[in-house]
């Protein structure tokens, strides 16, 4: 081993002592603070983290407020940050905790994986920093750190790479103090062994780590395979009533599930705006977006679908992690919203939009 577990430890540590950002859920150990702060860094850099979870504070100081909240109320106020299944999770486990744990967290690694949202990195997190438990921390940043510093080129994305580093990890975390250690590596992956343009002449390492000694520190860690990313095409629809539009909850599996968003007309590849045009008219009359309207006559539907107007130039890319969502947006007038789904314009701010909506519109004026 290019370093003892004690020497890689102690001065990973030393580092951290003299490095660490002060971040607001820093020298804690109440577990409803450290579970909070986890999910939502859970694929979100910190600096896009830290509001979100000032908020969640703010909005939820326990976890039985969290317990008691609607579940559109969780979802609004996580808006902006992505991958909404945590915040159905965060929701679930908040009520899980509350009235089924009477609001104590698990105490320990084996019994945090049991709580929905909650995988091996964030159950090690939460016991290592809150229970003083030895258990490993694995994620990004610490592939990275023990890939370069110990020169391993096994996979990231395979089975036996993960149990290789999980099992390097799990040798080098000290017993007397886990907490400390798995924020420190965090930290290191972090801010200091950065993806790109790492640190490498004023790292503690650089005298032993095998990627600076071998040139690899741009290869590793190295991954088996891409993602295959798949392109979407949107067409979301403002179908407005004088001062109402029509949102409606998307319930099925999938991207967005359980936020608000436009009637849509989805295509499987670019389609022109006639062709477009000529879709919405057809699911207006007879489609899947009859249902928002009162159901117009043949006879009125082609006048109608002359006042379509296109309210974006070129679709507006938004990538998912694999995903590439081209999205329009169109607008038409028509008499009446079935009240099921019709929401007075200035309430749309109250509802939980995915962020690409939400972004269009914040240039978006609705005139009344």
């Amino acid at each position: 081993m290019v370093f003892s577990a004690i020497d890689f430890s102690k001065n990973l540590i030393q580092w951290y002592l003299n490095n660490k950002r002060e971040l607001p859920w820093r020298d804690i150990n109440d577990p409803y603070r450290i579970w909070l702060s986890e999910i939502i860094l859970q694929q979100t850099r910190v600096e896009q983290g830290k509001p979100y979870y000032s908020k969640f504070l703010r909005a939820y100081p326990t976890v039985g407020d969290l317990a008691s909240a609607k579940e559109d109320e969780v979802m609004r106020l996580w808006q902006g940050l992505g991958y909404y299944s945590r915040a159905r999770n965060l929701h679930a486990t908040a009520k899980m905790v509350a009235h089924e744990m009477k609001g104590k967290f698990p105490g320990t690694y084996i019994g945090l994986k049991k709580l929905k949202g909650v995988g091996d990195y964030t159950a090690s997190a939460i016991a290592s920093i809150c229970y003083g438990e030895a258990q490993a921390v694995v994620d990004g940043n610490v592939y990275r750190v023990l890939s370069r510093v110990y020169g391993i080129d096994d996979p990231i994305d395979t089975t036996v790479g993960q149990k290789k580093f999980r099992a390097l990890a799990q040798q080098l975390i000290p017993t007397d103090d886990p907490a400390t250690y798995n924020q420190a590596i965090m930290e290191f992956g972090a801010t200091h062994c950065k993806p790109k343009n790492p640190h490498c002449p004023q790292c503690p390492f650089n005298d032993k780590c095998v990627a600076l000694s071998t040139n690899t520190v741009d290869i590793l860690p190295k991954k088996q395979g891409k993602i295959k990313v798949r392109d979407r095409y949107f067409h979301f629809v403002i179908l407005r009533a004088k001062d109402k539009v029509a949102l409606v909850r998307r319930d099925k599996k999938g991207i967005w599930h359980g936020l608000y968003q436009f009637p849509l007309v989805e295509t499987e590849k670019k389609t022109n705006d006639t062709e477009v045009g000529l879709l919405i008219g057809a699911s207006i009359l007879e489609g899947d977006l009859s249902r928002f309207v009162f159901a117009l006559s043949e006879k009125e539907t082609p006048a109608k679908m002359l006042a379509l107007k296109k309210l974006t130039e070129k679709p507006v890319l938004h990538k998912l992690s694999h995903q590439n969502l081209y999205i329009d947006f169109y607008a038409l007038e028509v008499a009446k919203i079935n009240e099921e789904y019709a929401v007075p314009i200035d309430m749309i701010d109250s509802y939980a939009l995915p962020r690409a909506i939400d972004r269009f519109l914040e240039g978006y004026k609705f005139y009344v």
